[in-house]
């Protein structure tokens, strides 16, 4: 039986489709994930933002063990060695060089002539041959180029260093005999593995694949989601039973794929980060090389507006996380705004609170603060025992402020995890957040808001 070697592209097909926008924390579980099935090449887009996909790069590098880890250069040199960054960590990396070999594509997308086209294909090859050992050479549009060019596109990146190269039909509308026809004729002109994307526009891609695979094709590119695409369940399935017929096998793991895999995938769907929806706040991500500049300028994105003393303090903080841990997103940017920026002497103390909650009852909060050695007690309903507890405090300080936001996660695991709470309020128009951690989430929610309660005080004062 031959293997068949599989390249996942999940994370290239949702960058290509405009509705989708990830978060950082996303793309890497998408990466191991990737991994988690059993896929032996996990594919990064690429590289739009230099700085930011560096790091989510160098990070998806570390964690990725078993697969080789790829990413396309630009179209010049100098963009090799900044792809080279992001996964020259990874333990098994791999640079691909994708250009089109159809005379629409090169002349109306990157205006060029073949003879052009051939002299860019062997000197990026050739480049990223300098950084890497694995070089990959994708024929964009292979379906639709004419064939002769083709060939000699191949051969000129294996003759450069190119130790794979990959047909794609970009088009999607080649029949499994035309795919079939293509692979075989590429096979008998190279020595080196040769790999296919075949396309699900006419919903023939399990057929086209299995058709490469009987012409020779040594790998396939699949998706865990996406539009278009040979998708890693389809093909699963496909081999499992008709595998043997024409004697391949892969290695994705099927039951791992139908348990868990595509239900992940699907919650990071197309309808749940549509491009209106995207915010300023998925663009923070920090690392060691961050600047007080930088703190500043996304304190500012996320409505904090503090002074050089609390930004110093903020940015001491991010840069022991970041330590640690590599990365901070704008969540755990927050936290530290909260726990590091405009330290107030805390007018109001919490002492106790008391809450009944049911699913046929409005929930009932008491809660009871301390100010100047005076108790005040507020008593409201609401929304949930949190709600009610929020309501609660401002009949004991006698004034409403706007909620801008609140969060709430675990620090900890277990039964008896600690909770930590986040409050964002809002006074004339300028933002003041608070935390508080306890095992009671609803202590924790309550802390965090007078928290924030005392930062209004005290700057009023």
């Amino acid at each position: 039986m031959k293997k068949i070697y599989i390249a996942d592209i999940t994370l290239k097909k949702l960058a290509e489709e405009k509705g989708v926008a990830l978060l950082f924390r996303e793309k890497a579980a998408i990466a191991n994930n990737a991994e988690l099935i059993g896929a032996d090449v996990i594919e990064l887009p690429p590289i739009k933002n230099y700085r930011e996909d560096v790091i989510i790069g160098k990070t998806i590098a570390q964690n990725i063990q078993g697969a080789t880890l790829a990413i396309p250069v630009g179209f010049d040199v100098e963009s090799v060695k900044q792809a080279w960054e992001c996964i020259e960590k990874a333990k098994s990396p791999r640079l691909q060089i994708e250009l089109p070999v159809s005379t629409i594509q090169m002349e109306y997308t990157y205006h060029v002539k073949q003879e052009k086209m051939l002299e860019r294909i062997a000197e990026l090859v050739k480049e990223a041959k300098t950084y890497c050992e694995e070089v990959e050479f994708s024929a964009l549009d292979a379906t639709r180029a004419n064939v002769e060019f083709l060939i000699t596109a191949v051969k000129k990146a294996v003759e450069n260093g190119a130790n794979i190269i990959t047909i794609c039909d970009n088009a999607g509308v080649s029949t499994p005999e035309e795919i079939a026809n293509l692979v075989a004729k590429v096979k008998s002109n190279v020595s080196v593995p040769v790999y296919v994307q075949v396309s699900n526009k006419i919903k023939m891609a399990v057929a086209s694949a299995f058709s490469a695979i009987s012409s020779g094709a040594d790998g396939l590119k699949c998706a865990m989601v996406g539009k278009d695409v040979l998708l890693a369940s389809e093909i699963s399935d496909a081999i499992n039973v008709c595998g043997a017929t024409i004697q391949a096998e892969i290695q994705l793991k099927n039951t791992k794929i139908h348990a868990s895999i595509e239900e992940m995938v699907a919650k990071i769907s197309h309808k749940e980060y549509q491009a209106e929806e995207v915010d300023d706040k998925k663009k923070i991500l920090f690392d060691t090389n961050s600047t007080l500049k930088d703190v500043m300028q996304n304190a500012k994105t996320l409505g904090y507006d503090f002074s050089e003393t609390d930004c110093g303090n903020v940015y001491k903080a991010l840069i022991k996380v970041c330590e640690k841990k590599g990365t901070v997103g704008a969540r755990e940017f927050e936290a530290l705004i909260a726990s590091n920026a405009c330290q107030a002497p805390s007018t109001y103390h919490f002492e106790t609170y008391t809450t009944t909650s049911s699913n046929v009852s409005t929930a009932m909060s008491q809660v009871t603060l301390k100010r100047n050695e005076e108790l005040i007690c507020g008593v409201s309903s609401g929304d949930g025992p949190i709600d009610s507890a929020f309501r609660a405090i401002e009949q004991c300080i006698g004034h409403h402020y706007e909620l801008d936001d609140f969060q709430v996660q675990s620090v900890t695991e277990g039964k008896e995890a600690l909770g930590s709470a986040l409050v964002r309020l809002r006074n004339n128009g300028k933002l003041y957040s608070g935390n508080g951690t306890s095992t009671d989430i609803v202590a924790a929610s309550i802390r965090a808001y007078i928290n924030a309660l005392n930062k209004i005080v005290a700057e009023e004062a």
